[in-house]
């Protein structure tokens, strides 16, 4: 065992006895190195970044874009149900804005008609007018018109009466002559 390491010659690392000797190529493995810097001095940056993510990831440009499009994809349809929810509520909110400042309008209208009707002159004149109240000692007077007549009544002299039956049988009664 210890004659093993002996037998070693410094040049090529084995015994002249040991079988075969490849010779070494330096030329070679130098020229390839001195291809590959200046391959990769050519590509710059983003390209060096690019094929080493492909090599890593082991996927050609056509299944990257496959995968970036199924991405895509995911994050549109994750995102698409809260965006409508968002959008669909804003609407109602507006909505509800508006019509909370035509409730505001409304009741600043009926403040104003309390504070008027806080007058009891107001109140009686209201009363005369709408309810037709007279105070005690006064005598009610009633002046009745002639179009007034003609209103009460509620009907029309100048209108014709209603047609009886449906439409197609008055056509018909029209088209045949029996006009009735």
């Amino acid at each position: 065992m210890a004659d093993r390491g002996r037998a070693r010659s410094r040049r090529g690392g084995r015994a002249e006895g040991a079988g075969p000797v490849r010779a070494r190529r330096p030329e070679r493995s130098r020229r390839e190195s001195v291809g590959q810097t200046k391959t990769r001095l050519r590509r710059g940056l983003s390209a060096k970044r690019a094929s080493g993510a492909a090599r890593v990831l082991g996927m050609s440009n056509t299944r990257r874009a496959a995968v970036v499009a199924i991405v895509v994809c995911a994050l549109a349809f994750t995102i698409a149900v809260p965006l409508r929810t968002y959008l669909s509520q804003r609407s109602d909110v507006t909505t509800e804005q508006a019509r909370h400042a035509a409730l505001q309008a409304e009741v600043a209208q009926l403040q104003a008609r309390k504070a008027e009707l806080a007058d009891p002159a107001q109140v009686e004149a209201e009363a005369r007018r709408r309810l037709r109240f007279v105070m005690p000692g006064e005598t009610p007077y009633m002046v009745q018109l002639p179009e007034d007549k003609a209103a009460d009544q509620g009907s029309v002299p100048d209108q014709p009466a209603a047609p009886d039956g449906p439409w197609y049988s008055r056509l018909w009664d029209q088209v045949s002559g029996s006009g009735g």
